[in-house]
């Protein structure tokens, strides 16, 4: 089937199966088009939180669809391809962080969403490039603060809040191929463009960056804008969104050393055909352990709690 008709088969699917699409903004464009809500990770976390539908479909990676699990135990969630995962959560295990807590007992763990659902378990609270800043600023002065997996994010946090924050050594494969002399010499052919960068990037491209978020509020940030022209610092994905959203303004990938292709292969792992495959079959389905999900649970309500009050 065309990709046209992979959509049409899609929505009917959806729609019997009384089944939502949940879509990270670092989808393919054509994922973008039949998801009925396409966002940031906090985003989606919200949305699988809120949903009366019977089966997610979650087109992101593995822990945001264990996020929708956690949330939604009752619930099917359905990951179009199980090998979309995620190199920055794989660089903290459970076991390490696990070692780390038992040398403090006044560490608070704040662990990036960008983690498993066995990491999620053993921390405090969560957070999203959104609102991390937001939530290390809610604990309390007397805990020493570790942040967990994304150094880069944590460090940025930690000069946003002036709080002393411990890092942890991870680091998204993608981000960090940004670097300051593709973005400086980006500039110089685009010099009236703001450069607008994930907190995930390097230090070195952040101190370049007219504007350091999370990727929704790049939306907000460039609407708003006077500028007609933007040099955007993410996975590459985020641009269909911010076009399709303001079509009046240009968008220019980022390059990195090697080319302007900052593509998350984990992210474009998940295509029409394996959606269609996946509202077809019920499979391939997420499972956490109901151990680990309920001892989960309780830093991420912490963090949507924390977010809306």
């Amino acid at each position: 089937m065309e990709a046209s008709q992979f959509q049409e088969e899609i929505l009917r699917l959806k729609k019997e199966r009384n089944a939502v699409i949940l879509a990270h903004n670092y989808q393919l464009r054509e994922i973008q088009e039949i998801a009925d809500y396409v966002g940031d990770s906090l985003g989606l976390a919200y949305q699988a939180n809120r949903t009366g539908a019977d089966w997610i479909v979650f087109c992101g990676v593995h822990f945001m669809a264990e996020t929708a699990k956690i949330l939604n135990p009752e619930k099917k969630v359905l990951l179009p391809d199980l090998e979309a995962g995620c190199s920055l959560a794989d660089s903290c295990s459970a076991e390490e962080l696990a070692e780390a807590r038992r040398a403090s007992d006044r560490l608070f763990v704040v662990t990036y969403v960008n983690s498993t659902a066995s990491v999620k378990a053993l921390s405090d609270v969560i957070c999203t490039s959104s609102n991390a800043v937001a939530i290390v600023n809610r604990i309390p002065s007397e805990y020493e603060i570790l942040f967990v997996p994304d150094q880069n994010l944590g460090e940025w946090v930690r000069q946003q809040t002036g709080r002393k924050i411990r890092l942890w050594e991870g680091r998204c494969y993608v981000h960090v191929e940004f670097t300051h002399a593709s973005l400086s010499r980006m500039r110089q052919l685009h010099p009236g463009a703001p450069i607008v960068a994930h907190p995930e990037c390097d230090a070195a491209v952040r101190m370049l960056a007219d504007e350091i978020c999370s990727t929704e509020k790049m939306v907000g940030f460039c609407r708003k804008s006077p500028a007609e022209s933007f040099i955007i610092a993410t996975e590459a994905g985020m641009l269909h969104r911010l076009r399709r959203e303001i079509p009046e303004k240009e968008f220019l990938p980022a390059p990195t050393e090697r080319c302007a292709c900052a593509n998350c292969l984990f992210m474009k792992k998940i295509t029409l055909e394996k959606v269609y495959r996946s509202l077809q079959s019920g499979e391939p389905e997420v499972v956490v352990p109901r151990e680990i999900a309920e001892r989960a649970r309780i830093p991420i309500e912490r963090m949507l709690d924390w977010s809306t009050n």
